[in-house]
């Protein structure tokens, strides 16, 4: 069952493919915030998946974040997420990113639960 205060914790190490100058966010060997997003929303998704219905998943529908400091090639990442909220299906995460030195950023993530096989089929459908 979905109630706020689930909790996730996901990481991952810079390198060059989640570099800004590899990902097109910018021209620095540093984490990309793209990079970042990516694994806030990894985070979220995973820590609740466990408790969907079969057949569930959630999509992302909203990203209200900061990205506060930089992080080199080689160092760990890793975010936590908590669900703070659950409104019918929609639900709201904190979501908050370090790096072995401390902070790098964080904010508030929306979720929206979707049945995947009737979603896939709708997105489907706009590309006949």
């Amino acid at each position: 069952m979905l109630t706020a205060g689930i909790k996730g914790r996901e990481e991952t190490i810079v390198s060059e493919a989640n570099s800004a100058k590899t990902m097109g966010s910018g021209t620095l060997n540093v984490f990309a915030t793209p990079a970042m997003t990516a694994l806030m929303e990894e985070t979220a998704w995973k820590s609740v998946a466990p408790y969907l219905e079969e057949g569930c998943g959630t999509v992302g529908t909203l990203l209200n974040i900061t990205h506060d400091a930089p992080t080199p090639f080689g160092m760990k990442v890793w975010c936590e997420s908590e669900l703070v909220e659950v409104d019918g299906r929609r639900l709201v995460f904190q979501v908050t990113a370090y790096d072995e030195k401390g902070r790098i950023g964080g904010g508030r993530h929306e979720r929206f639960i979707i049945q995947n096989e009737k979603f896939q089929a709708k997105a489907d459908k706009k590309g006949e």
